[in-house]
């Protein structure tokens, strides 16, 4: 009698036994799951309007061999990211304003040079947005720096200096200092590349400030270009008009903004603070 007793006692024990366990295990499995969950939702809260400018991890070593190996035909565009295939948005939008500038001196219409405006605006989108592209996938691009580079090149330099043509700034001295505020911009952008990783850093990785005015602020040339045009003051009615016209030397004294962006962009003195 006293061992069935015994008996019923081990099997309650061991009962109890298997339901903490079980127990545990789900409680467990639950804390696993909020954690989950919490994950997901803060990889949702990531969007491509987030102004979070965290430098991702670099490339590894898989990245780097795709790149390099004879392995699989097309295999530098089977290897771009999607936020490469964005910054090269940046660099046609660039492209097709100066072409939209080559239409204006052809024609004369100005819906051209206007055209030319907003693809500069357009190409700036592209080149805030690469950024984030890259953040909501979480991958960083083995030549994106180099992508972005080359892009603002082409919207931020070449294709503001080309309105600027387009518009009325043709003598000999206004096309040398048009040449310089590009040439600027080509170094600002080089001078980057090189010492992107040796700038002072915050605790999140990202670099305190800009070495001289990025390339983007000329921006505001193109927004005082736009107000020329929107109020025909272009070509033979440009502000201020040309000094020692007819004469060695001639200019128009307006182009100088571009020398003082330029002088701005490859400042090494100019620290601007990033946001």
């Amino acid at each position: 009698m006293s061992r069935n007793r015994n008996q019923d006692n081990v099997d309650v024990d061991s009962n109890q036994a298997t339901m903490k366990e079980f127990d545990n295990s789900a409680l467990t499995d639950g804390e696993d799951n909020v954690s989950e969950f919490e994950g997901s939702l803060s990889r949702r809260a990531s969007s491509i309007f987030t102004l979070d400018t965290t430098p991702l991890d670099p490339p590894n070593k898989n990245d780097i061999e795709k790149f390099t190996s004879d392995k699989y035909h097309f295999s530098m565009i089977r290897n771009l990211h999607l936020a490469d295939y964005v910054t090269m948005l940046n660099g046609f939008s660039g492209f097709y304003s100066i072409i939209s500038c080559l239409r204006f001196t052809l024609t004369g219409k100005p819906h051209y040079v206007q055209r030319a405006h907003f693809f500069i605006f357009l190409g700036m989108c592209f080149d805030f947005f690469d950024g984030r592209v890259a953040r909501l996938r979480n991958r960083s691009s083995l030549m994106g720096q180099e992508l972005d580079s080359l892009a603002d090149l082409v919207s931020f330099g070449v294709a503001p200096a080309a309105i600027a043509f387009a518009i009325g700034f043709q003598t000999t001295l206004d096309v040398l200092v048009l040449s310089f505020f590009v040439l600027c911009g080509l170094t600002r952008l080089a001078r980057f590349n090189v010492t992107v990783a040796q700038l002072p850093k915050d605790v999140s990785g990202k670099s305190k400030y800009f070495e001289g005015l990025p390339i983007p602020t000329s921006l505001f040339l193109v927004l005082c270009m736009a107000y020329l045009v929107r109020k025909e003051l272009i070509l033979d009615n440009i502000p201020f008009g040309i000094y020692r016209e007819g004469l060695v030397f001639e200019l128009h004294p307006i182009v100088f903004l571009f020398f003082i962006q330029g002088c701005g962009m490859i400042s090494k003195s100019l620290k601007i603070p990033k946001p």
